[in-house]
């Protein structure tokens, strides 16, 4: 497995009427440790669309713990549990400041040819980025 943690304060804009962040802001919240995640294995999501390729979401789960509220700073743990195969899988769990796990959840990305709006098999690129930082055996 390949974790990375990013923080992130709850901004007033991402809360609902009762004060916790709106359920919808996790999927969000997630995107952002993705994005730090593979950032961390060199590769920005810029590089890869500058290879042609698009991640789309194929499937989204969250399962909502305990709710985040205004200005709470989070971990968000990103983890690749598994090596790449004809998509990317990626977990997450979100952590308030004392530690509480707040939400988990999973998404899973395709990957898809930018010209020819057709899904490709992992690109190589990607494949070697993730290997470097993959414990070995694994």
């Amino acid at each position: 497995m390949l974790w990375h943690d990013t923080q992130l304060r709850v901004r007033y804009a991402d809360t609902d009427q009762m004060g916790y962040v709106y359920y919808g802001k996790y999927a969000e919240y997630f995107e952002v440790g993705r994005v730090e995640l593979i950032r961390h294995l060199g590769i920005p999501y810029t590089q890869i669309e500058a290879q042609g390729i698009m991640m789309p979401v194929a499937e989204l789960h969250i399962a909502y713990k305990v709710p985040a509220r205004y200005d709470e700073l989070l971990r968000i743990r990103s983890c690749i549990p598994e090596s790449p195969r004809g998509s990317l899988l990626t977990t997450y769990e979100v952590y308030k400041e004392q530690g509480e796990l707040s939400a988990t959840g999973e998404v899973r990305l395709a990957f898809i040819d930018m010209q020819r709006q057709r899904p490709v098999r992992v690109p190589d690129f990607i494949l070697q980025a993730v290997s470097k930082h993959w414990p070995a055996g694994a």
